[in-house]
């Protein structure tokens, strides 16, 4: 697969890390563009993507193709999103402009995709959320069979409009729907490592969503209501006592669905431990006064809890509360 032409859409965080690697890297011979907006955008268009690996005093510097409009670019030869869950459906269209009969879409994505069931082995093979998926467009102007899935592994915020900073050297997890080890995806891999992008590749990718879900569905919603750091949610007996109460949660409807999460609460609460100081992704949202990414990460908890009849009582009154603040903070934003 020659990839000529690569979309990152999205450029937040993690699609901004990945697009400042492919474009500064001199081993990847390959147009890189970025659909961004705002004064993230502006800044791009201005100054590139200044990229502070974790302890570097130093940006990485790339210079990339960036519009707010993805009409204006060519069909594409890859795409990753960089997009949350909840951005996801008004941006197909978009998406759409960008395919070709070959192009594979790599979505990094935290909680449960809108794919999630496609080429599932349950018994719930092809179901669609409309929760997740409004009016079936991902699947319609998309395709799952496009996709592939993408667990992040890496710590990293938009520090100022064109600035990211990473908090530690993450990796990527690719995998097919299938579980196939496809020759797209050792492409994929490939150029990814030529831009010293780790990866690894899974041929189980949701068992990698589950056990990434059990600290996103607690530690995200958790922070946003608290307005707190990894750190201090941590240091507090009660709080760290009902993060764990979520992880068990979403670790028994995960393998009611046929998941191994292959991590205990135990051992999760203890990774956790030693993360440091670090605003978790919704707590950054919260702050900047954008809709928080609720139904993905603790709303899908809820509703397959109901659809495997696994109890879910704190994640159900943690929705709750969440979403009542979201309402509420871009009510005043």
């Amino acid at each position: 697969m020659p990839f000529e032409n690569i979309c990152i859409f999205g450029a937040g965080a993690l699609g901004g890390t990945i697009a400042a690697k492919l474009a500064a890297s001199g081993n990847v011979d390959a147009t890189i563009s970025v659909v961004a907006r705002g004064a993230h955008l502006d800044a791009i268009r201005r100054s590139g993507i200044s990229l502070f690996e974790a302890g570097a005093d130093k940006p990485l510097l790339a210079n990339v193709t960036a519009t707010n409009d993805p009409t204006e670019l060519p069909p594409q030869d890859l795409i990753i999103t960089g997009l949350k869950g909840h951005q996801l459906a008004p941006a197909a269209e978009g998406l759409a402009h960008l395919l070709k009969p070959s192009t594979r879409v790599v979505m990094i994505l935290n909680g449960i995709p809108w794919w999630y069931f496609h080429r599932d082995e349950s018994n719930h093979a092809e179901l669609q959320f409309e929760e997740l998926d409004p009016g079936g467009k991902l699947w319609r102007l998309i395709g799952p069979e496009r996709v592939i899935g993408c667990v992040a592994i890496q710590g990293a915020e938009v520090s100022d409009p064109g600035q990211i900073r990473l908090s530690n050297k993450g990796r990527f997890i690719l995998g097919e729907p299938s579980g196939d080890i496809s020759a797209d995806l050792r492409e994929i891999e490939a150029l990814l490592n030529r831009a010293e992008i780790s990866v690894t590749l899974s041929e189980r990718i949701r068992d990698d969503i589950w056990s990434k879900l059990m600290g996103n569905a607690s530690f995200n919603p958790i922070s946003a209501l608290t307005r707190s750091r990894m750190s201090d949610l941590m240091a507090d007996g009660a709080t760290s006592d009902q993060i764990g109460k979520v992880m068990k949660e979403v670790k028994a409807v995960g393998e009611a669905l046929g998941a191994n999460v292959g991590i205990s609460v135990e051992e999760r609460l203890e990774q956790a431990s030693q993360v440091g100081p670090i605003k978790t992704s919704m707590l950054q949202d919260l702050l900047a006064g954008k809709p928080l990414e609720i139904t993905p990460l603790v709303g899908m908890i809820v509703a397959l809890g109901r659809l495997t009849a696994v109890p879910t009582p704190v994640s159900e009154t943690i929705l709750a509360l969440v979403s009542q603040l979201d309402r509420e903070n871009c009510r005043t934003a």
